[in-house]
């Protein structure tokens, strides 16, 4: 026959549940804490054989609550360790007290290694969110907030119980101007997806770090687009001297593939993959035999999504099969603007990243630094980026003046061509690498300027190599 919980037990272990599954970085988890950590504790310890119904769930959601800060520095470390050792998974030597610990409190096998899998997921979210995206502004808050939710949606009982092995059916776009941290936005929801525990190896069946395959769509030449995203079978094409496998075949099975700069995919590409949104396929070039995608779609622009869509470089179709959640990364200035420690915070993330935990001491000077530099209410219209590179500036030099490399090409190009010193070659190289400069996209300069994208790479890169005859000018 089940025992019932008294009042006070079943108030206490409702409290309990809320400060459990609660967003960690929701505006309302430092009241749930406070209150569970006002409530008094029943006395006596119930097994679950001893309840059924709600009751059992919510003495289930107690134990576990239990066992996951029991366990929590394991946790850390091996999530540490594992970031350190790469792809191949390790060994994680704590799970067989962890089940035991469960089993023991009436949870059976299957479902304890379901709570081990589900830890484990959670803690990866918390470090990877909590680490990479630092900053106390509140706008860093929602940030952090829609992130977890990506990943564990707004209700964690529901993911866990309804979700966790769909969420490849969810695509995500992250928005925010160049260098405010899409990437590492990218990079916390990938590394935080479901992964496997292999009862007989002791293991997560791979390591978290072979989850995530992001790939920038900026940096690809137009002949590459295809082969990179879906791969190509040998002879294919000229040069295709074996199989090639793309970021769709490289995820695995819960794994995301980060498009970054999605705005530059061709509209082909789009059409391509809308079918692998859709129907879960894609073809390598060369090959007749559709493949299976097991992964999530995550993208990224620097770009206004109603613009791509209104000049056409972004398919209504592919677009409202992407958009299932879109989050904005936050600008700099804006950051800076919600919390006057935005910035000494920042500048002390990034002196322990770039020079070791022992360089933090280092934060406060170069923060006067960059503030004598740059003044106290600059902009920083480069962002996080712009900021990193004023860090490592000041490291280098002591100082950190204005950046008027952005004005120069401009005035120089003008008087050259007022001075009719520019063959029509260097006019095309100088005007593409100034409008590269502005938009950081081949597609943008292709169109403002009538060339194809091939042809304004060529330019842009040709600009980049050293002129004949330079080194023996030195």
């Amino acid at each position: 026959m089940a025992h019932r919980l008294t009042e006070a037990e079943r108030a206490y272990f409702a409290l309990v549940s809320e400060a459990a599954f609660a967003n960690p970085f929701g505006s309302g988890r430092d009241a749930a804490d406070a209150r569970l950590i006002a409530a008094r504790k029943p006395p006596r310890r119930l097994a679950l054989r001893e309840l059924g119904g709600e009751e059992r769930v919510l003495a289930e959601n107690v134990i576990c609550f239990d066992a996951f800060h029991a366990f929590v520095d394991e946790l850390d470390l091996l999530i540490e360790q594992q970031e350190q050792a790469g792809d191949q998974p390790l060994r994680v030597r704590f799970a067989a007290d962890l089940l035991h610990h469960l089993v023991s409190r009436g949870i059976g096998e299957p479902r304890a290694r379901r709570i081990l899998e589900l830890f484990y997921q959670m803690r990866r979210a918390y470090y990877f969110i909590k680490r990479g995206l630092v900053g106390e502004s509140e706008s860093m808050r929602k940030l952090r907030e829609a992130l977890w939710q990506a990943i564990f949606t707004h209700d964690i009982l529901g993911y866990e119980r309804y979700l966790w092995n769909r969420m490849e059916d969810f695509s995500t776009i992250l928005i925010g101007e160049t260098g405010t941290g899409k990437g590492a936005a990218a990079a916390a929801i990938g590394r935080s997806g479901f992964i496997a525990f292999d009862d007989k190896k002791g293991a997560f069946v791979r390591s978290f770090r072979s989850s995530f395959v992001p790939i920038n769509l900026n940096e690809l030449t137009e002949s590459l687009f295809e082969s990179e995203i879906f791969g190509h079978k040998k002879g294919a094409f000229t040069g295709a001297i074996d199989n090639h496998e793309g970021v769709l075949a490289r995820c695995p099975e819960h794994g995301t593939v980060f498009f970054d700069e999605i705005g530059e995919a061709t509209l082909p590409v789009q059409v391509k993959l809308l079918r692998v949104l859709q129907d879960r396929e894609f073809t390598p070039v060369g090959s007749r035999q559709p493949e299976r995608f097991t992964g999530r779609i995550l993208a990224a622009t620097h770009r206004s999504l109603a613009e791509l869509r209104e000049r056409g470089a972004l398919r209504d179709d592919f677009f409202y099969r992407l958009c299932s959640n879109v989050i904005e990364v936050p600008p700099l200035r804006v950051r800076i603007a919600e919390s006057p420690r935005e910035l000494p915070m920042l500048v002390e993330h990034l002196c322990a990243r770039i020079a070791g935990s022992e360089a933090r001491g280092l934060a406060e000077p170069i923060t006067l630094a960059i503030e004598r530099g740059l003044g106290k209410r600059h902009a920083f219209p480069g962002n996080v980026r712009e900021l990193e590179q004023s860090v490592r500036r000041v490291l280098l030099t002591g100082a950190c003046a204005r950046d008027t490399a952005r004005a120069e090409p401009k005035r120089g190009l003008a008087a050259e061509l007022q001075d009719g010193a520019l063959t029509a070659d260097a006019v095309l190289e100088r005007y593409c690498a100034l409008l590269y400069d502005r938009t950081p996209s081949y597609v943008d300069v292709a169109r403002i300027t009538g060339l194809d994208r091939r042809t304004v790479k060529k330019h842009i890169d040709a600009l980049k190599r050293p002129k004949a005859g330079a080194s023996a000018a030195r």
